[in-house]
């Protein structure tokens, strides 16, 4: 039988830390040029729980890169505070691009992938659309260099409203899922010197009234 002063020496174990089940960082997207991201972010928890600054944000160019921590194309360091600003440069005009949050040592936050967020772009689309009829138009795209540095290559896409189908393409090379439609330069006009610019056509059929295109530009 152990002694009273047995038991007394008996250590109490201490007790099991368990982290609330919150996201120790969150951001988002506040600002883009053509060149750079801004991204905000709260530190929520500090550690053993959450993280202290500053944090390393790494910027992918897919979402698959980004689960995957696979080739990462920027990085920028946060400032002290455990909220603020960061801006992330060197980036492609008119490119999509996720991001992530690690801490100086290495050690990276498992939960938020934030975006997709796109860089300005450095040209503009404009549609004219020379002909319609009942089932379809057809239309002429121009793509103008609105930067100060020659574009080697651009793409211009949008979304359709309805039943639209690119019936050909000239000028350009199309892609298409679903609404869904990309069509990137030709291999002869795809360099655009800082101010000019380049067409290319489209005709389109659609079984209801015949609809217009908002086009994105980019690279």
């Amino acid at each position: 039988m152990a002694s009273p002063a047995a038991a007394a020496a008996t250590p109490t174990p201490a007790p099991t830390l368990t982290c609330p089940p919150a996201l120790p960082v969150s951001g988002q997207v506040t600002g883009a040029t053509t060149s750079s991201l801004t991204i905000t972010y709260w530190m929520l928890l500090s550690p053993p729980c959450g993280y202290d600054p500053p944090l390393v944000v790494s910027l992918f160019t897919s979402r698959e890169d980004a689960a995957q921590w696979r080739d990462p194309v920027a990085e920028a360091v946060t400032g002290p505070e455990r909220s603020g600003t960061v801006t992330v440069g060197g980036l492609t005009p008119g490119t999509a691009y996720w991001f992530r949050f690690a801490d100086t040592t290495g050690v990276r936050d498992p939960y938020v992938i934030g975006g997709p967020a796109r860089t300005s772009s450095s040209c503009t689309a404009t549609v004219t659309v020379d002909s319609r009829w009942g089932g379809g138009f057809v239309a002429t795209v121009t793509v103008r260099n609105d930067g100060t540095e020659p574009m080697s290559g651009w793409l211009v896409s949008w979304r359709w409203s309805g039943d639209e189908r690119v019936q050909s393409v000239w000028g350009g090379v199309a892609e298409a899922s679903g609404q869904d439609v990309t069509v990137r330069n030709a291999p002869w006009n795809g360099t655009l010197a800082p101010g000019g610019s380049t067409t290319f056509g489209l005709l389109v059929a659609t079984g209801a009234a015949p609809g217009g295109i908002t086009p994105a530009c980019g690279r």
